[in-house]
């Protein structure tokens, strides 16, 4: 089952201080956003599955 877009937003970096994200994000690429909370954004990543990353990474 494929939850519907959201909406659409752009990754400003993926220097992590705790986590290996680089390889699943992309500076400057927009991703679908699937679902969201206060805290965490539930994006389309890299390996085409979803994970869910800190709203700090995006715009």
């Amino acid at each position: 089952m494929s939850s519907p877009t959201l909406r659409v937003v752009t990754c400003n970096h993926s220097d992590a201080q705790k986590y290996v994200v680089n390889n699943m994000l992309t500076p400057g690429k927009e991703y679908d956003v699937k679902n969201e909370t206060e805290e965490f954004i539930f994006i389309i990543d890299n390996s085409g599955k979803v994970g869910g990353y800190y709203k700090t990474y995006f715009e």
